[in-house]
């Protein structure tokens, strides 16, 4: 597996973000078109209303799928770097650290960890900026 760092650390999936997105836009564009020549004809609307619903729930799916996921990932690495802030310090993480932060915080080595999460305080850096302060990446490959 290729080494990760800052410009290469995304999970991007080309089926999921690129296809189904691509396809569920198409379907609810085409179904909106459905919808309007079914008006303009004098046919009945009720089919084209049903597949423009069904398509927009779609992409409700599509979006939640992703979101809730993500914020449960983010549930699990803030409590793993908080115990591992324990195992380093004995305490807790300092509760000014955001959750983007510590999100951030977890591709630092133990050795930079603790300096980058006193600066991300001190500093209130971004997790843009954490990311592109760590000089050796800890790898993160299961993330959602």
């Amino acid at each position: 597996m290729e080494n990760q760092n800052y410009s290469n650390h995304r999970r991007y999936v080309p089926q999921y973000h690129g296809l189904l997105l691509f396809l569920l836009t198409i379907t609810f564009i085409g179904s909106l078109v459905n919808i309007y020549e079914s008006c303009c004809s004098n046919q009945s609307i009720y089919s084209a209303s049903l597949i423009t619903v069904l398509t927009f729930c779609g992409l409700i799916q599509f979006w939640y799928s992703r979101a809730f996921a993500v914020r449960v990932q983010d549930r699990a690495i803030r409590a793993e770097e908080n115990l591992r802030h324990f195992a380093l310090t004995g305490k807790q993480f300092d509760p000014n650290l955001t959750m983007g932060q510590i999100i951030a915080l977890r591709f630092a080595t133990d050795e930079e960890f603790l300096p980058l999460a006193k600066r991300a305080v001190d500093e209130k850096l971004s997790r843009e900026d954490i990311k592109k302060a760590i000089k050796t990446w800890r790898a993160d490959h299961h993330r959602i």
